[in-house]
């Protein structure tokens, strides 16, 4: 494999920890509903786990609630079950049609902890993104004593590998720096 496609299968591993870093802050509250922080509830659906976005609509009508309309009544009582559950801490209220998610004010405390559950997903993605780095370095050293690259060659791939580490670590800081501000702004 050449240097050129280490480091380009490196950069996609790198954007795809970011990425997922995204996805996993998402489902994390700030001060407003979001359909994001109950979508991907694991539901118990015909013996199975399926995300709660894929039985039932999931729409906002204020800023402090979350409304869910079950696609069929009968999965009622299995999407309060697993929102009781979660570690949202969130109650909900249902008529016998939909289920009524009331989001009361965040106490500093529990933004605190919010921020720690993000800096948790930081750490992880920051693993990922070592262990990317690690198989590129191998990957290069490799190539290096079955002759394809030479000795300059994979000093310079291994600086490369290493410049793009600690430019995804900023970025991923950065991200968990706009999400703390959410949180902690009133």
């Amino acid at each position: 494999m050449a240097l050129d496609d280490i480091l380009l299968e490196f950069e996609e591993l790198l954007e795809k920890a970011v990425e997922h870093l995204k996805h996993e802050l998402r489902g994390i509250r700030t001060g407003r509903a979001s359909p994001a922080l109950v979508e991907n509830l694991k539901v118990m659906y015909y013996e199975q786990l399926t995300d709660l976005k894929a039985i039932a609509m999931i729409a906002v009508p204020e800023a402090t609630q979350i409304l869910i309309k079950p696609f069929q009544s009968s999965d009622l009582k299995a999407i309060e079950k697993a929102i009781s559950d979660s570690k949202l801490g969130l109650t909900a209220s249902s008529d016998g049609k939909q289920i009524r998610l009331r989001l009361p004010p965040l106490s500093q405390e529990r933004r605190v902890q919010l921020v720690g559950q993000c800096k948790t997903h930081s750490e992880t993605a920051k693993v990922q993104v070592r262990n990317a780095r690690r198989d590129a370095n191998k990957s290069i050293e490799t190539e290096q004593k079955a002759g394809d690259i030479s000795e300059d060659d994979a000093k310079k791939g291994k600086e490369q590998v290493q410049e793009l580490t600690k430019s995804y670590e900023t970025k991923m800081d950065e991200v968990i720096e706009h999400k703390r501000k959410e949180i902690m702004d009133v």
